[in-house]
């Protein structure tokens, strides 16, 4: 018969008021683990130069240059403007982007994001609404990543991918 803890009694009949502890339930260890360090350009910030580091951004204003993050994730984010190179291990673009984009692992371009330029990398994700306007090229997993002075030796190979204008185009690899 199945008791209340408020009517369990322990050993030599004491009540006891703390739940039953079985050796067979389960005890999730709880692990705190480091925040994720990301770097914030705000709105009303204006950066031109170069910019490189070891942590994820964040831009939600506007950046002219080159941002090279190549272990990190950028994001663009809705307010931000982005005129530049960039480097990274993934991005993520809100906002717009005008320049080339050398990614390792992802690009994603969501429904209100527009890039304008050349973008290289393993994975590409492009929203319902978002625009793309440039070439593209996905490579394999294995396949080393040519930079930019070999793709302009090699002008005679085509790409794998062209897009020119998409709008309202959905591709995901």
């Amino acid at each position: 018969m199945l008791q209340s803890s408020e009517n369990s009694y322990g050993v030599n009949g004491v009540r006891s008021t703390s739940p039953a502890s079985s050796p067979n339930s389960y005890n999730p260890v709880k692990t705190v683990s480091a925040p994720v360090e990301q770097a914030t350009i705000g709105r009303t910030l204006v950066f031109k130069g170069e910019i490189s580091g070891a942590e994820a951004l964040y831009v939600d204003g506007r950046i002219e240059g080159k941002i090279n993050l190549p272990d990190n994730r950028i994001t663009i984010g809705r307010n931000g403007i982005v005129q530049a190179h960039i480097t990274a291990r993934e991005v993520v673009v809100m906002g717009k982007v005008s320049g080339n984009i050398e990614c390792t692992d992802r690009v994603d371009i969501r429904s209100e994001g527009s890039v304008t330029g050349d973008v290289s990398t393993l994975r590409i994700s492009v929203e319902d609404g978002a625009v793309l306007k440039g070439g593209v090229e996905v490579r394999s997993a294995g396949q080393r990543h040519q930079n930019h002075t070999q793709q302009n030796q090699a002008q005679s190979q085509p790409k794998p991918a062209e897009t020119s204008g998409v709008t309202a185009a959905t591709a995901s690899a």
